[in-house]
């Protein structure tokens, strides 16, 4: 930091620049199967916008730029398809440039789009190539020999050869039926950002129709230029039509379609696709209330599909990351909630292989043993391995946040901690670090001192911090710093995760962040608590405020703020309408005010069908509350947001203000449910600042 330079006045423009911390740091990491190559992406700098592809060997730790896209003059935010920009969107991509590769089984080539452009890269000499296309590229795919691509243009999947011509396996007419792309529900909730698949073998491809002809058509306006035309999108609110999906088979050498049956009529949700070497391809289907799925395998030959497991819950059968799917020698990787031990659980061919207590939340990779990460502590993930031979082993150590992937018997062990300002990627080989993937990332002007708490009688995870880090003699006023909902822990030992927190701490406050029942990591049980009430969140943030006020009297009670985005903004509004005993001011960013105009997979699996309990929408509205508001709202909503709409804001707003409940409304032109805008970003966080000042007089 420059000398003189104020830390409270630098770090809005540093996190607006750094985008968070998100740039210079590696991500979308693959290891070659040998061994001997990473792949990976990362900015050229802390506040370089711009990811390039690089490889490093894995033996010398010598990396190589194989593609940047300033070489060949990519201005890439401005040539973008609406495809890609909604890929981003659902993926809360930060960066521009390379934001995502596919390679080939030996990882010996890559193929990825820039600018609806088409790119190859040789990984092993090091450089990269334009290839012709038909119009702007969406999500590219090697096949696994490594000598076709399939891809996405104009709605229409294509097939061509690297060396060869391009043809159209697959395309309609009618604008709102596409082929080989994730739908908005799968995107969004199910984590699938794929529509399109090769056979191990490369003579077939795997691809989804998706017919949106009965979903809503929801509108987009620029308000800053009434010329210009709403931007019509399809967006399945709750209660109302889904995307049609139906899954086909494409011999790519004749184009002979093979489609794949199964009941989509109880079962319309297409969620994992696999199909590993050697073996049947695996699909697996849900229920609309996501109390019910099936594990499906396929014969490509015919596209009849056999049942291999059916899963039931009376709650809703959770969707973990990369799972189900094959290990090497085709046994069924899966992670089950097991009720009797309520425990994540690693699963092989249905058989519990991680013991009872040990919170399974993602498989990362599945060959001769897996690569997975679990939870003892919920405040820290670890990297796991199991193998026949050995069970479960934990691969890492140090308390934080761990991932990693593998390839041959090199391990590349990613890891964010307290103790650094920005995650790690380590090398290992035959179990000795070789050089670490650098990061170029900013260091932050803010430490986060965090206390880390374990706060009432349900054990509530919570992270204190104080201004400077150390206890005052006098009373502070206190903002809770929640995210709240579902699968949205924050209460993690990672440093950068509390930066904001932080900062706001050390302009006067105490903040308080707490993880409340339907926050991951906590089992089965933890997480269905919120079933048909989200109120419990609230209730949870309360008990955690109270819990943190006796252990630490200089909490002042008399003055607490609540701020959040997204759940944790619907979270916020919630606590100053129903408890302005405890909330004395509140910011609400992007909040979901009606439940009834989200999304269906998202708020359906939680609160039921509307049709079937509207009473459950109504209590976990806001809305009809309106009238209740005596104590200070910000209310902050993006007007081009197509996750949360910014109809959820303007009703609360609208019903507030015919109310005669003042409040204050910042609505942001360009600013979509996550902002990329440095401007916009800076002036957030300082308009936050002051808000909480003017409210609880710190």
């Amino acid at each position: 930091m420059a000398a003189g330079m104020d830390p409270m006045d630098e770090f809005p423009r540093q996190v607006a620049r750094t985008r968070g911390f998100a740039l210079g740091v590696p991500r979308s990491i693959t290891v070659s199967p040998d061994g001997e190559r990473i792949v990976f992406l990362r900015t050229n700098a802390g506040d370089d916008p711009i990811a390039c592809l690089w490889v490093q060997d894995a033996v010398r730790g010598e990396e190589r730029c194989v593609f940047d896209p300033r070489s060949l003059s990519m201005d890439d935010d401005d040539a973008l398809t609406d495809a890609e920009r909604a890929r981003r969107e659902r993926a809360r991509e930060r960066s521009s440039g390379v934001t995502t590769y596919s390679t080939d089984r030996g990882v010996r080539r890559a193929v990825f789009s820039v600018s609806g452009r088409l790119l190859l890269a040789d990984l092993v000499e090091g450089s990269a190539r334009e290839l012709a296309s038909p119009g702007g590229v969406d999500d590219p795919r090697l096949d696994p020999v490594g000598v076709k691509i399939a891809y996405v243009a104009g709605r229409a999947l294509h097939v061509r050869e690297i060396e060869g011509g391009d043809r159209t396996l697959a395309s309609e007419d009618d604008p709102d039926v596409t082929w080989g792309l994730a739908e908005f529900a799968a995107s969004e909730e199910m984590r699938r950002f794929r529509g399109h698949w090769w056979a191990p073998d490369g003579a077939t491809i795997a691809a989804t129709r998706v017919d949106e002809r009965d979903v809503l058509t929801w509108h987009i306006a620029d308000a800053t230029n009434p010329a210009s035309p709403p931007r019509a999108m399809r967006y399945p609110q709750a209660g109302t039509e889904d995307a049609v999906v139906t899954l086909h088979l494409f011999d790519v050498a004749s184009g002979r379609r093979t489609d794949v049956p199964w009941d989509a009529a109880r079962l319309p949700y297409l969620a994992r696709f696999d199909w590993s070497v050697g073996r049947l391809p695996l699909i697996l289907v849900v229920s609309r209330d996501q109390q019910r799925t099936q594990l499906l395998e396929i014969d490509p030959a015919t596209g009849a599909t056999t049942l291999v497991r059916e899963t039931t819950d009376p709650e809703w059968v959770e969707l973990v990351a990369e799972a189900p799917r094959r290990a090497a020698d085709g046994r069924v990787v899966d992670v089950v909630a097991d009720r009797e031990t309520d425990t994540y659980r690693l699963t092989i061919d249905g058989e519990p292989v991680t013991p009872a207590g040990l919170q399974v939340r993602g498989v990362l990779d599945a060959g001769v043993g897996v690569l997975f990460r679990a939870s003892e502590d919920p405040s820290e993930i670890h990297l796991w391995r199991w193998t026949l031979d050995e069970g479960p082993v934990r691969i890492t150590d140090e308390p934080g946040v761990h991932s990693g992937a593998v390839g041959g018997e090199t391990i590349v062990v990613v890891s964010a901690s307290l103790e650094r300002a920005s995650a790690t990627a380590e090398v290992r080989r035959d179990d000795a670090a070789t050089e670490p993937i650098r990061s170029v990332a900013e260091e932050p002007v803010v430490v986060p001192s965090p206390v880390m708490l374990t706060l009432g009688e349900r054990e509530l995870r919570a992270a204190l911090f104080l201004p400077g880090g150390t206890e005052p003699d006098h009373k502070l006023p206190v903002v809770l710093d929640p995210y709240g909902g579902p699968h949205g822990a924050m209460v993690l030992k990672s440093r950068n995760l509390f930066l904001e927190s932080q900062w706001i701490a050390d302009a006067g406050f105490a903040v308080l962040v707490a993880d409340g029942r339907g926050v991951d990591g906590r089992g089965p049980a933890w997480d269905r608590a919120v079933k048909f009430d989200f109120g419990l969140a609230l209730e949870d943030q309360v008990d955690a405020l109270h819990a943190a006020a006796e252990r630490y009297p200089f909490l002042d009670l008399e003055r607490v703020g609540i701020r959040g985005w997204s759940f944790g903004g619907y979270l916020a509004a919630m606590a100053v309408l129903r408890r302005p005993d405890v909330f004395h001011a509140a910011v609400a960013g992007a909040p979901v005010t009606d439940q009834r105009f989200y999304d269906t997979y998202y708020t359906e699996r939680y609160l039921g069908h509307p049709d079937e309990r509207p009473e459950v929408y109504e209590r976990n509205s806001i809305l009809a509350e309106a009238p209740r508001l005596i104590r200070p709202l910000l209310l902050i909503h993006g007007l081009v947001d197509d996750n949360v709409f910014v109809t959820h804001t303007l009703k609360l707003s609208a019903a507030l203000f015919e109310a005669g409940r003042h409040h204050e409304l910042v609505l942001i032109p360009s600013a979509t449910h996550m902002t990329r805008s440095a401007t916009v970003t800076e002036n957030l966080l300082r308009l936050q600042l002051d808000f909480l000042r003017r409210s609880l007089g710190a």
